[in-house]
């Protein structure tokens, strides 16, 4: 009687280990097997305007290189603009050109710009905000082109 009552207590014992390890480890290989990464690099082109990475305007900028997302996050870049022009203008900023050609129902592109006009040689810094929603599926690599255009 001993021998059963031992191997009860040891089977008891064993599936008490067994569902602490699931309590423990269950979230670590959930987030492990619902978390995808996505890259991208994107072009930035600027038409009439320069854009650059820093105030002083000595470093081009023709690509932003997003690094590794998760979804549901976002990151941010900012940028220095400046008006290379001979008269006053506003900004507008577009994307295109995005691949896979679905990424722009997941993926979305802010910019702080509020409005304002910039006089001519006037630099202003412009902060990014890339978001990737958390209910993107099927992609692991996109890239878009971005175009900030002088209206005026």
């Amino acid at each position: 009687m001993e021998r059963k009552e031992g191997i009860v207590v040891g089977a008891a014992a064993a599936l008490v280990l067994y569902t602490l390890a699931l309590v423990a480890l269950g979230p670590v290989v959930y987030s492990a097997l619902t978390n995808r990464t996505i890259s991208n690099t994107g072009s930035v082109e600027g038409l009439g305007v320069g854009v650059y990475w820093d105030q002083s305007c000595t470093n081009t900028t023709s690509s932003i290189n997003w690094g590794i997302l998760e979804p549901g996050t976002n990151k941010n870049v900012t940028v220095y603009i400046k008006n290379e022009g001979n008269s006053a203008f506003t900004l507008a900023k577009t994307t295109s050109n995005w691949s896979p050609s679905n990424a722009v129902n997941y993926i979305t592109l802010d910019w702080n710009y509020g409005g304002q006009t910039l006089s001519v040689n006037q630099v202003i810094p412009v902060k990014f905000t890339l978001s990737v929603s958390s209910s993107i599926t099927g992609i692991t690599n996109f890239s878009f082109d971005i175009t900030i255009t002088a209206n005026g």
